[in-house]
Order: structure tokens, then C-alpha cells, then sequence
């Protein structure tokens, strides 16, 4: 199997992002998307949407970390991780099982840079930790 620390930057901690299938990859920040984005056919009139952070809080006062309480909806995640491929490489990345479980889910994707990843969340919604495990690098390979 290939050692995917090779190619991620800025792991949290080693030893539990790498215990599973793959490397986990995790939060750093949850976005709203505040005003709409633009995609036309040729690329020429192509606007980023507005984002803002949602909203965190403490469980409890004592916490090191926050928690975003996500209702029903779209977000968009953003990674403390980032990329270090080879150009001719991208990664392969799934939903966390233990997300999916508690219905959110993101599209699995192939990367070659890990921007804002759009997260579903269903159902009554989900609280999220602050560094929590979401996404999964599955695998490396040739673009």
C-alpha cells in the first residue's frame, strides 16, 4: 500500500488520521455560501460565490475546541491539510465513513488540490468538532 503522508501536508495527528483505510483528512472550517457564484459556457464570465464562516460554539466551557451545529443543508469544508502530489497525480477522496453514518456526505472527488469541498448534510442535521475527521484520501494515481 502506497504511504499517503507522502503526499498530504499539515496533518493534525499521524498516528490517528493513518488508522483506518486511507489518511483522513480534517476540518478546519465550514462556509455558507452568502451571495451566489457564476458559471457560463465559455469561462468568461465565471464569479466566485460569496462565503462566510458559519457559526461555532463551545459544548462546554472547559473545551479546547468548537463545535459548528450544521442544520440541513449545503456547506462548504474547508481541510487543515493540503496537497503535495507529483503534477501528474491526483487523489482520490470519499466522504469519512463515521460523516456518512450520520448523514452528511460530500461527492468523492479527484484532486490535485484540496480547496472547499461541498458537504451535504441531511436529515436533523449534525455537530461538528473543530478538527474532526470528514474526508478520506482512498488513493494517489496518474491523471
Amino acid at each position: 500500500m502506497t504511504d499517503l503522508t507522502a503526499f498530504v501536508d499539515g496533518i493534525v495527528h499521524e498516528p490517528t488520521q493513518t488508522e483506518g483505510r486511507g489518511l483522513d483528512l480534517t476540518v478546519t472550517e465550514v462556509y455558507e455560501v452568502a451571495e451566489p457564484g457564476r458559471v457560463d459556457f465559455g469561462g468568461g464570465e465565471l464569479e466566485a460565490a460569496e462565503v462566510e464562516p458559519h457559526d461555532r460554539q463551545f459544548r462546554n466551557e472547559d473545551d479546547d475546541y468548537q463545535w459548528w451545529h450544521l442544520d440541513a443543508g449545503q456547506y462548504l469544508v474547508a481541510y487543515n491539510e493540503s496537497l503535495a502530489l507529483p503534477d501528474d497525480s491526483v487523489a482520490r477522496v470519499q466522504t469519512r465513513d463515521a460523516v456518512a453514518a450520520r448523514g452528511a456526505f460530500h461527492p468523492t472527488l479527484e484532486l490535485s488540490e484540496l480547496g472547499r469541498v461541498p458537504l451535504s448534510v441531511g436529515g436533523a442535521g449534525l455537530r461538528l468538532k473543530e478538527n474532526a475527521r470528514v474526508s478520506t484520501v482512498v488513493g494517489v494515481q496518474r491523471a
